[in-house]
């Protein structure tokens, strides 16, 4: 069983930055690729970005490539979303989310459906 809760969120202008941690309960975490997720107002959640267990590969999507870096401390049991140069279409509710796959090495995990834990979601409004 792993419980996740992220960081509060936050109003931030465009242009400005924001990080996100979210932090995790439970033996597994640090065995664990996880991911961020997110959804806007009237739209379906989707995949931000992913890291494997040990933190050596990240994903992310092609909107957010650049200005999102995704990272862990598996010491700390978190994961982090440091968020650059944000624009009014990233407001949205972020969530993390445990990928349901231990030990795995694959290039993403950008599949909603393959994550068995989730966090209770923070909102990011970005003000133009």
């Amino acid at each position: 069983q792993v419980q996740l809760v992220e960081s509060e969120g936050g109003l931030v202008q465009a242009g400005g930055s924001l990080r996100l941690s979210c932090a995790a309960s439970g033996r597994t975490f640090s065995s664990r690729a996880m991911g961020w997720f997110r959804q806007a107002p009237g739209k379906e959640r989707e995949f931000v970005a992913s890291i494997n267990w040990r933190g050596g590969s990240t994903y992310v999507t092609d909107s957010v490539k650049g200005r999102f870096t995704i990272s862990r401390d598996n010491a700390k049991n978190t994961v982090y979303l440091q968020m650059n140069n944000v624009k009014p279409e990233d407001t949205a509710v972020y969530y993390c989310a445990a990928h349901r796959e231990l030990y795995s090495n694959r290039y993403s995990y950008s599949n909603a459906a393959e994550y068995d834990y989730w966090g209770q979601g923070t909102q990011v409004i970005v003000s133009a």
